[in-house]
């Protein structure tokens, strides 16, 4: 089994499955940190070579500075040329009208702090409020930091179609997009694919497995009520709703329990092949604290998915019933059901 990559861009290359750091933040138990950095290693091993984070991730950023210092002075320079990391500039709700050059300047000198980089390989922008409308000069700041040297490459994290359009149009050199894609959430398919098929840009992409729902866990069970367990069981929930609800969920889960039987895989290596298989995806980012479902995780590159599977997954999706809309439109309308449950202050200094 070979780990796939791709370029993002000539020269910038990535492994297809990204190990996530949102789970090390917080929200989902608590995590022993020695452990934590010690299991990057695995991954790495393995062929996982991207590591996605975020300034918003609270103590994630530093976690893998140690893991990369740790690295360094075990294996050589040499061990790192492979090796990186996608974090985010995501200003809090409430300091997008405070927004300006030093403001930008000083979260990313601290994410290379904590990052341990003398420049960051992805910076990943995030606007929460588009009522704030400077996201795009914004984003031009950050370009001049990529000019200065402190930035390698520049994408995006959650923007819809016209606005992800509005930054390219002013120059800004985005190479990808991070968004919600998978085979319960298609909203990218509503303009976000057609533009980077376009503009040559690629998708990178979270909550590919519902934050665990799409595993034989949760096949042949009844309704979760609340309270969930971790906040990403919250969130995809809400996705399993409006995507037509727990009996067709279920319908989904079994056809694609048969379709990894077929290939003597997981269902959920069969979503995350799904994803992988989609246009302009480059990567699919695959939440983790620790590397014990790795071995699991890496299944998704021991198969191909033929057509008598796709038209299976298909007519199952024929009838689903959401969600609708652009990319992340839901979960920034602060008073809907999606966006009630995001936290939208999340800086730390």
């Amino acid at each position: 089994m070979t780990v796939e990559t791709i370029e993002l861009v000539p020269g910038y290359r990535i492994s297809r499955v990204l190990r996530g750091g949102w789970q090390l933040a917080g929200g989902h138990g608590a995590i022993e940190t020695e452990r934590a950095i010690a299991d990057m290693s695995a991954f790495v091993d393995q062929g996982v070579t991207t590591f996605d984070c975020a300034d918003i991730y609270t103590g994630v950023e530093e976690m893998i500075g140690l893991f990369r210092e740790r690295m360094l002075a075990e294996r050589g320079s040499e061990a790192l040329k492979s090796f990186k990391v996608h974090t985010k500039f995501v200003p809090d709700w409430d300091a997008l009208p405070h927004v300006d050059r030093a403001y930008v300047r000083d979260v990313i000198d601290r994410s290379l702090r904590r990052l341990r980089m003398e420049r960051l390989d992805l910076v990943q922008f995030h606007w929460w409020n588009y009522d704030v409308p400077s996201s795009v000069e914004t984003a031009l700041i950050l370009k001049d930091l990529q000019d200065e040297g402190k930035i390698h490459q520049i994408g995006g994290t959650n923007f819809d179609t016209s606005h992800t359009r509005a930054m390219l149009d002013a120059g800004v050199p985005l190479v990808s997009m991070q968004a919600q894609y998978s085979v319960l959430d298609q909203r990218p398919e509503n303009g976000l694919v057609a533009l980077c098929q376009e503009r040559g840009m690629k998708l990178l992409c979270y909550g590919t497995v519902a934050g665990g729902f799409l595993s034989e866990r949760w096949l042949g069970v009844p309704e979760p009520q609340e309270p969930y367990a971790n906040r990403s069981l919250v969130k995809y929930k809400l996705i399993i709703d409006d995507f037509g609800g727990w009996p067709l969920f279920q319908e989904l889960l079994a056809t694609l329990k048969e379709i990894g039987r077929k290939h003597q895989v997981s269902l959920t290596a069969v979503a995350t092949r799904w994803v992988l298989d989609r246009p302009v995806v480059a990567g699919a980012i695959i939440g983790a604290r620790y590397a014990e479902h790795l071995a699991d995780n890496l299944d998704v590159f021991r198969f191909a998915l033929d057509d008598e599977d796709m038209v299976a997954i298909e007519r199952i999706l024929a009838r689903k019933t959401g969600p609708e809309g652009d990319t992340y439109t839901l979960e920034r309308d602060r008073d809907g059901r999606h966006g009630r449950i995001m936290h939208y202050n999340l800086s730390k200094a």
